[in-house]
């Protein structure tokens, strides 16, 4: 009889306990990370928009309107991977990309799905001139790109330079009889998002794109075969990262906009 009885009065307490919340207690919004699907080892925080620990979770909304967009921003560093998934995937792992359940890119400088790789992701940077022709090269305003610490040290013993023998940098009489107005453009890895920046994602059930602050990094899949795909995001090493679902950072490719809820395309 006692045993019943507690279990009644917890039973009670439990339930006045969620009934009379907090009159200033903090609204869900209306599309956030699932903690209900998410990973066994996966911690929610943010009022569910921030998530680390080691896992991954969907959101709570799938992408259903032509042209989906939405973004992530790295809190700090670790393991992590951004992209699409299905319920089906598998979010006990720290990468996502590893089942054909999920399309993702990672914080390896690759895209995966179904076990495969792409990669690795390259930008390409216009760079910018001063007045007496030289290519100015700073680093400080291009976050994530490979510096001098990370280049081949004995390549820079013997010829004083990074690429093998062709400088990175021209002066005014290297240029001279060159078109004035030619941009120099040159293709290197970076090392990936660091901490504070942004990665976005779009979605037009043709092409899975991926940006990086911004600029398009080229690297789509066009091959999401699902009829029901959501956003997810996996972490481990101690990576935190935060979706952002509306008031972006940067704008959304033209003709997409923030996800929307089923019932509210009707």
């Amino acid at each position: 009889m006692f045993c019943c009885l507690r279990t009644c009065l917890n039973g009670n307490i439990h339930k006045t306990n969620r009934t009379h919340q907090p009159s200033n207690r903090i609204k869900e919004p209306e599309i956030h990370l699932d903690a209900g699907t998410a990973g066994s080892e996966v911690i929610l925080l943010s009022n569910y928009m921030r998530i680390t620990g080691t896992g991954g979770a969907l959101a709570t909304a799938p992408l259903v309107q032509s042209k989906s967009y939405f973004e992530v921003k790295i809190q700090q560093k670790g393991i992590w991977s951004v992209g699409l998934a299905t319920r089906q995937a598998d979010l006990d792992k720290k990468y996502g990309g590893l089942d054909k359940e999920s399309w993702c890119l990672c914080s390896d400088n690759v895209t995966r799905h179904n076990s495969e790789e792409y990669g690795p992701v390259v930008t390409t940077i216009n760079e910018p001139k001063s007045s007496n022709g030289d290519v100015i090269l700073n680093d400080s305003a291009i976050p994530g790109l490979i510096g001098i610490e990370d280049m081949d040290e004995d390549l820079l013993l013997t010829t004083g330079r990074s690429d093998g023998g062709v400088s990175a940098t021209k002066t005014a009489q290297e240029t001279k009889g060159e078109a004035t107005d030619r941009t120099t453009a040159i293709t290197m890895q970076h090392s990936f998002p660091d901490e504070g920046d942004v990665i976005g994602v779009s979605f037009d059930h043709i092409e899975l794109n991926f940006y990086f602050n911004g600029k398009n990094l080229d690297v789509p899949f066009r091959n999401v075969k699902a009829s029901t795909v959501y956003p997810v995001i996996y972490v481990g090493n101690g990576a935190i990262l935060d979706i952002i679902l509306d008031k972006f950072h940067h704008p959304p490719p033209n003709g997409f906009e923030n996800i929307m809820l089923e019932q509210s395309l009707l």
